[in-house]
């Protein structure tokens, strides 16, 4: 296997798990995916835009706080690329959970995260993720 296949089925794996967690409420799992090496910065679709390892962890608890009953959850990857030790991806992940208790619905976030190999090992170092939008661009041709 090459480089981008190694990283689709180890990273983007251990990933899709983690968030699967995190949507149920586990917020360690994902977090044991980024970097506590800075520079780290978040994105977030809930409007938590932040940096550092403290920071990040204070925010993913209080994300995985928010959420349960994770369900068909799938990460998918639109674009991927490594350049040396840094790699990224862009893509969404669409999944059915509860909110703040309230009942299980479908949702989309687009996300972009960019890693970096720390040891050998890929580590996030960046998220941006937002609700996705109604496409309202030109029609398919």
């Amino acid at each position: 296997m090459g480089e981008l296949d190694d990283f689709r089925a180890d990273t983007l794996a251990r990933q899709t798990e983690a968030m699967r967690a995190l949507f149920s409420g586990d917020q360690a799992p994902f977090m044991s995916m980024w970097s506590t090496r800075d520079p780290l910065s978040l994105f977030g679709a809930w409007g938590s835009c932040t940096t550092g390892s403290a920071e990040l962890n204070r925010v993913y608890h209080w994300v995985g706080s928010r959420f349960s009953r994770c369900g068909d959850l799938s990460f998918d990857v639109e674009v991927v690329d490594i350049v040396g030790d840094l790699a990224y991806t862009v893509g969404c992940e669409r999944f059915t959970a509860s909110v703040d208790g309230r009942p299980a619905e479908p949702m989309t976030i687009r996300v972009t995260h960019v890693y970096r190999r720390e040891d050998g090992i890929w580590k996030i170092v960046h998220r941006h993720g937002d609700w996705a939008p109604v496409d309202e661009g030109p029609p398919p041709p």
